[in-house]
């Protein structure tokens, strides 16, 4: 079968360097943004992905001008609620929850009706968590059980709303902020903590945004309806990226690694604090400031003793797309590993949680699960010699991706279906790992 791999050998031991595909949350906030600011935006380094490849066909459609040149991607920005919307629009937002989510908030001004749509796997998540705030702004939103596909209808006499996001999801968060800006007056929002990119990308283009962090929340303020300026913006590493390739590092024998020009935002950078307390060899090095975001080099070295850990929950939020790679991490360590208040991982593209458990357990290891936490008995001698097949995994492109480094690192004759997924998020992760020396069928 043409959409599959096989996998048939350890990887061998490496000493390299690598660069990692492009942010794919700071690509897609980019192109939103720059779709409402005043005049033409150059963003360089954007990530070629299914996931920003439907955000610039969806920006189109609500009559945003773009083009691609050598070096960059331009577009042509239309200030705020200019959009030229025609009637009957729909948008497909394919498998992208940030970008289904996030155009709603950015439409919420717009009084011709949007069509929403996206494929299977986004067409059976919750929309509810989006509905409910746009509504006290004065959307009108139609939909089945809060499910796609729905319809949008906006409003030019949208209300400024105080609101509580208590699920810890940048993607409920950057929907409010982009309605805020539509509205007028003033947004406040109790945010659990979450991704930071909107907020920072928007105090770096000046925008009147204010936010007090504490321990759990930030508080964040959003003027509506002040214009800002295009902007030029180079797109670093994705650290979910790089996170594939620094577990294989870890797991592999007598194997350097180091992954340049990577986006370290302390939002984002949870799989290397839980990895670094399970005794992984992670260090980051060369930190500089872009714009708000903090960029850095990753350096990995093998790691033979991992540590159990008891995962504190103040890091969910900070390594949620990463606790596939965390899980497989404590499957070899020593000990028993807990991890605690997992809910939102069987909101992603599948239910990660469920799905990570059976893979756990096909394995070998033993998973003991009680309601949304889980303690995995880690076995630091694992190493398979049986046939595995990863298929019926949802078509999940990070389930696809752990699998592939479970099979470079822990023996075994893999077959892993799905292998088309990666063009959502990292079309390039097959190649990156041959270049490593990894032998791929």
């Amino acid at each position: 079968m043409k959409n599959q791999v096989k996998i048939e050998e350890l990887i061998k031991p490496f000493k390299k360097e690598i660069i990692v595909s492009s942010d794919k949350s700071l690509s897609i906030r980019c192109i939103l943004l720059s779709s409402i600011a005043a005049g033409t935006s150059k963003i360089f380094n954007l990530l070629e992905s299914d996931d920003v490849l439907n955000a610039l066909k969806a920006i189109k459609k609500i009559g945003v001008n773009y083009k691609k040149k050598k070096y960059y991607t331009e577009i042509h920005g239309v200030g705020i609620n200019g959009f030229n919307i025609k009637k009957n629009t729909v948008i497909d937002a394919g498998n992208s929850g940030t970008l289904a989510r996030t155009i709603l908030g950015l439409c919420s001004a717009t009084k011709k009706k949007i069509k929403l749509i996206g494929d299977r796997s986004l067409s059976k998540r919750d929309f509810s968590r989006v509905i409910k705030p746009l509504n006290l702004f004065g959307v009108n939103i139609k939909s089945k059980r809060g499910k796609l596909p729905l319809e949008l209808t906006g409003s030019d006499l949208l209300r400024p709303i105080r609101y509580i996001e208590d699920k810890g999801s940048a993607q409920i968060k950057t929907c409010i902020i982009l309605s805020a800006i539509n509205t007028p007056g003033i947004t406040i929002i109790k945010s659990k903590k979450s991704r930071t990119h909107s907020e920072v990308m928007l105090k770096n283009l000046n925008y009147p945004i204010k936010i007090i962090k504490n321990k759990n929340y930030e508080l964040i303020e959003v003027k509506g309806l002040a214009q800002f300026k295009s902007f030029e913006y180079k797109v670093p590493g994705d650290i979910s990226s790089a996170s594939f390739f620094i577990v294989l590092t870890l797991l592999s024998k007598k194997s350097r690694l180091l992954i340049k020009d990577v986006n370290i935002n302390p939002s984002r950078t949870g799989i290397i604090k839980i990895l670094n307390k399970m005794n992984a060899n992670i260090k980051i090095i060369n930190k500089k400031n872009y714009k708000g975001e903090v960029i850095g080099d990753i350096k990995i070295k093998s790691t033979k003793n991992f540590k159990s850990i008891n995962c504190p929950s103040n890091l969910n939020t900070a390594a949620i797309d990463e606790f596939l790679l965390i899980f497989l991490i404590a499957a070899k360590s020593e000990g028993i590993s807990s991890f605690k208040n997992l809910e939102e991982l069987n909101k992603k593209e599948s239910p990660r949680l469920d799905l990570s458990i059976k893979f756990l357990r096909m394995i070998g290891i033993k998973v003991i699960r009680k309601k949304n936490d889980i303690k995995i008995y880690g076995n630091p001698e694992l190493e398979l010699h049986g046939n595995y097949r990863i298929k019926n995994f949802l078509k999940d492109h990070r389930i696809f991706m752990m699998s592939t480094i479970a099979a470079l690192t822990l023996n075994g004759t893999w077959v892993i279906s799905d292998k088309d997924s990666i063009k959502t998020s990292f079309p390039n992760f097959l190649n990156i790992l041959k270049k490593l020396g990894a032998k791929i069928n």
